[in-house]
């Protein structure tokens, strides 16, 4: 019987710790690019802010055989696009931005298309400073443009 409730007290414990963490993450202006039929990658795109600081470590979704964070950025003359290893930083406090051009998300392998005007799922992988992990789950509106107003009218975003 003690046994039992040290185990479920560590089961608490562990929930309750992923709670914290999930909540202190704020998704904001999160979007899906649409795709036309046959296309088989997309971008999903956000703002993040970790109250107390972070990493994006992964982020998954049934809708594609694989899905990362990835990077794109100028090398001279020649615009690259590479995962990120080891997960973004999220500083405490400080909005990351998840755009075309710059870090986002890549769907690759995708089960369907990404219709315009619906939503798809999206869970983000996150670990806090001591290596606690804990995931955040949103719904994305799927769209050829980000959403107009996301930010002033609380459209396509998430508090979690």
């Amino acid at each position: 019987m003690k046994i039992q409730r040290l185990v479920w007290g560590a089961v608490c414990m562990a929930t309750l710790s992923t709670a914290v963490l999930a909540q202190s993450v704020d998704v904001k202006g999160a979007w899906a690019r649409a795709t036309v039929q046959g296309q088989k990658a997309s971008g999903a795109f956000m703002t993040l802010t970790a109250k107390d600081g972070a990493k994006l470590v992964g982020v998954q979704s049934p809708v594609a055989g694989v899905v990362e964070v990835h990077e794109m950025k100028m090398d001279g003359d020649v615009m690259k696009m590479r995962a990120v290893e080891g997960g973004l930083d999220l500083p405490a406090g400080k909005a990351v931005e998840l755009k075309p051009g710059g870090y986002h998300v890549m769907l690759m392998d995708l089960k369907t298309p990404l219709q315009k005007d619906t939503s798809i799922p999206l869970t983000l992988v996150l670990k806090n400073a001591k290596g606690v992990e804990s995931t955040v789950a949103i719904k994305v509106p799927v769209s050829t443009v980000p959403p107009a107003g996301a930010d002033a009218d609380g459209h396509g975003d998430h508090k979690k």
